[in-house]
């Protein structure tokens, strides 16, 4: 068939026998109400520095920290050892900018772009769900839904971190292309430009590297167009893509022009970020490629990781497209196109050394789309389990919640939300029991097991979480040492000590309370809440902080009650300063 219809092809998978509902008015309301929850939900306890997020958050606001106070755009500014220009400048500009040049230095004013651009995503998600669905509101809604109930989007799409920016900017050209079809596909100037600054504004937030998965991406997209006649696409298309391509790099380019010192980028960011990640680091690649803990298997499940709580449903819709492939080929061209973004993302990020779901993120808007196209065909039984299991997270949560509440032995939790948590269980446990409700309620499942999580780490954004007001002022001005096991971790205490000048020093070399308060005038410690308080200690404040990891036996105990002390560490200011 000519590619001139590509705009009038035949959809038979979508919408023909599929069981989409009509977009009535109640489909509407309940598609527009749950997109202001999942809304909510991306702005609630974004200043929480306990929301699930990854420990690069800390190293790059240090970066965009000290950038600020330099008063330059660059050269980037860090006092870690190979972590200055270990990403390229956009996330650290956009944080600059959101923070006024970090004289508003919270973590909302940091966090509240990402938050936006992750939204943006989902406006882009959303229409090319309508469209790809001939134009079917519903679909469209929720395949924005489906991609904000991702947990990698919800994990990553709400920190400090480069990917909001980088899904954002690189989906771009695979969403017009599609939405614009023909027109798009055979745009000589217009399209390739617009594709080659969004492509070069994504490279900017993350690493040259994409251009190479984004490029082979593309270049499909354009041969498939042409029923892979390759004449015609050489013809009509190389040069297109070629400029794209020097464009998109040139764009890139303009940090090393720009910044004074461009061979500490090269050795830094070129040599040491990128050409890395094909460093095996111990056995030889091969054998690292299909063995081990970094081998192509663990890449395997990665879209799966990705979509967190909807892992089963990404599954299940694999499995349909294959089963519609073999049996009737029922598949429509943009399904097909979307398919082979996702398969040509995978298939490119199995060569480097180092492999990880993250790098899957950019393919997680197309499988958004996918998985709406065939929601109502899924198997029940995925609905059901999927549902089944976000009942039982958000139970497990209250219930850890209860236990907290008894072990500490005052309200840590308000009656409404213990109301609000009982009356979603029991909407959860009556949709289990009506097959029928489950296509309409498990994406509200997600949202409300995010939503039941942020509320249970909110105690340590109360009282019980942070240093007195009267302790914060004093502190104002003075130096205080932290401790921290992982890089910049310690720029954490600057949103509990605003004012003050934060030092970090290791807590993982063993060294004994009496040596650290021999060198330090101003300390925090952490400690177990069973181990005895310092009786020679002048001890200025004090707040709980969770724990990073339990053991399995320490699970356990929380689990027959004994909550406080193996989710808890005791944070103590102690001051060391004669008198």
């Amino acid at each position: 068939m000519s590619p001139k219809r590509l705009d009038s092809l035949e959809r038979k998978g979508n919408t023909r026998g599929s069981g989409v509902p009509t977009s009535s008015a109640w489909t509407l309301i309940w598609g527009i109400a749950l997109l202001c929850i999942a809304t909510f939900t991306y702005f609630f306890g974004l200043d929480s520095l306990q929301i699930p997020k990854n420990g690069d958050e800390f190293p790059y606001a240090h970066i965009a920290r000290l950038t600020a106070d330099s008063g330059h755009w660059l050269p980037l500014q860090s006092t870690l050892d190979n972590m200055r220009n270990t990403k390229p400048p956009m996330l650290f500009w956009q944080g600059i900018l959101s923070t006024g040049w970090g004289h508003d230095w919270t973590l909302w004013h940091l966090r509240y772009p990402n938050v936006l651009y992750t939204l943006a995503t989902a406006l882009l998600v959303g229409l090319l769900g309508w469209k790809a669905s001939q134009r079917h509101v519903l679909t469209g809604i929720l395949a924005a839904l489906i991609w904000l109930a991702f947990f990698s989007t919800y994990r990553f799409g709400r920190p400090y971190l480069t990917n909001a920016g980088e899904v954002f900017w690189l989906f771009m050209p695979f969403f017009t292309l599609l939405m614009g079809g023909k027109k798009s596909f055979d745009s000589r100037w217009a399209m390739p430009l617009f594709m080659a600054v969004s492509i070069g504004i994504g490279l900017l937030y993350k690493s040259f590297a994409l251009l190479l998965p984004i490029g082979v991406g593309l270049a499909f997209w354009y041969l498939r167009f042409r029923h892979y006649r390759l004449g015609e696409f050489f013809r009509k298309d190389l040069a297109k893509l070629l400029l794209v391509a020097c464009l998109s790099l040139g764009i890139f380019a303009l940090w090393f022009a720009f910044d004074p010192d461009p061979q500490s980028v090269w050795q830094e960011f070129v040599i040491g970020e990128n050409a890395g990640k094909f460093d095996p680091h111990g056995p030889s690649y091969l054998s690292k490629m299909f063995w081990g803990d970094g081998s192509i298997w663990t890449l395997i499940p990665g879209y799966g990781l990705n979509a967190g709580l909807l892992a089963i449903l990404v599954f299940g819709t694999m499995g349909l497209a294959i089963w519609r492939l073999i049996r009737n080929n029922d598949m429509s061209q943009e399904e097909r196109f979307l398919w082979w973004w996702v398969l040509i993302l995978f298939v490119v990020f199995c060569f480097p050394s180092q492999r990880s779901s993250r790098y899957l993120l950019e393919a997680m808007p197309a499988l958004a789309v996918l998985m709406a196209l065939v929601w109502f065909r899924l198997n029940r039984w995925l609905l059901f389990a999927t549902t089944l299991i976000c009942t039982l997270a958000i139970a497990a949560i209250g219930y850890l919640g209860w236990l907290l509440q008894h072990d500490v032995g005052h309200l840590l939790y308000s009656g409404t939300e213990g109301v609000l948590l009982v009356i979603t269980l029991a909407v959860l446990v009556l949709s289990l029991l009506l097959p029928r409700l489950l296509p309409w309620v498990s994406l509200p499942a997600v949202f409300a097991a995010y939503l039941t999580l942020t509320a249970f780490l909110s105690v340590f954004d109360g009282p019980l979480g942070r240093y007195k007001s009267a302790v914060q002022w004093e502190m104002a001005g003075q130096t205080i040492w932290v401790p921290y096991n992982f890089n910049a971790a310690y720029e954490q205490y600057r949103f509990l000590f605003p004012g003050a000048d934060i030092r970090g020093y290791r807590s993982d070399t063993g060294v004994s309370l009496a040596v650290l308060r021999q060198h330090y005038p101003l300390l925090i410690i952490q400690q177990p809440l069973d181990q005895p308080l310092c009786t020679d200690c002048r001890i200025l404040g004090e707040r709980l902080e969770l724990k990073g990891r339990q053991s399995d036996e320490e699970i356990k105990a929380m689990l027959r009650g004994d909550v406080a002390k193996h989710l808890f560490l005791r944070e103590l200011l102690i001051d060391n300063r004669p008198r």
